[in-house]
């Protein structure tokens, strides 16, 4: 199932998205829900094309748990050596846009990037303190997601807050897959369509559950709250003008464009 966030003549709604995307958005529709999509699925009988609606972040969630150097072969393109346990760090969640949003180049940075990545989306339960089988429990879906980098900050400032957080730094979409198998997919990232990135999710360093059951025992993960699991060689620079899309497979494509700040 595909749930997706969107706005609509009559406000913002959650919806599933009806339709395969094989050929973008032409000929699929957005079947609204009643309320939040973590409990039962209620139809409310509205339904629009999704080329009329536009689509939100999926989610809103109360952090951004970001996982560091978690594909060996990234980590050595920027001379790091994989950590020996998860490397944890966080986005503001005003950091989140949507599909087709715009990343703004702040003024601060010369040398902003992209870094696709698979997010994962915990579901009601939530999860403290889990282990493998409650983590994987505790995962509502995947969306694709793009852990934009002011590299010069990065490496200025040793610490990551400021290079990951400015204001667009952390688009998600387009919408939430659920009920899929992440095991061994495909992660992209391509930039006016060339592409810069492309790895496989079985060359994670640390697979999914082990993600989460390890962040559960760093923070208490709230329904909503999104994990980023790391990304593969080939990060590479944004400029204005740019149009970049990362995609997953089995989940779909997020594209945004870079502007500079206004």
């Amino acid at each position: 199932m595909r749930i997706a966030r969107f706005a609509h003549s009559n406000g913002m709604s959650f919806g599933v998205v009806e339709g395969e995307p094989a050929a973008g958005l032409t000929g699929l529709t957005v079947a609204e829900i009643d309320g939040h999509p973590f409990g039962e699925i209620r139809f409310t009988g509205q339904r629009w094309a999704v080329a009329d609606v536009r689509l939100l972040s999926p989610i809103l969630p109360s952090k951004v748990v970001c996982v560091g150097r978690n594909y060996a072969d990234h980590a050595a393109e920027l001379g790091n050596d994989v950590p020996k346990e998860p490397l944890l760090f966080l986005k503001p969640s005003t950091s989140i846009i949507g599909p087709n949003d715009a990343i703004r180049l702040p003024t601060q940075s010369q040398q902003v990037e992209h870094e696709a990545e698979l997010a994962v989306v915990i579901g009601v339960t939530g999860a403290r303190r889990v282990d493998r089988a409650g983590a994987a429990a505790a995962i509502f879906g995947y969306t694709c997601a793009n852990d934009v980098t002011a590299r010069d900050l990065q490496r200025k400032d040793v610490q990551f807050t400021r290079a990951k957080g400015f204001d667009s730094f952390c688009p998600i979409g387009p919408w939430i897959v659920t009920g899929i198998d992440v095991g061994d997919v495909e992660v992209r990232c391509e930039v006016n369509e060339e592409v810069r990135q492309l790895g496989r999710t079985k060359d994670m360093v640390f697979d999914v559950p082990t993600l989460v059951s390890y962040v559960s025992h760093v923070m208490t993960l709230l329904p909503g709250d999104v994990i980023l699991t790391g990304t593969p060689a080939g990060v590479g620079p944004l400029a204005a003008g740019d149009t970049v899309e990362v995609s997953i497979e089995g989940i779909g494509a997020l594209t945004n464009r870079v502007l500079t700040l206004d």
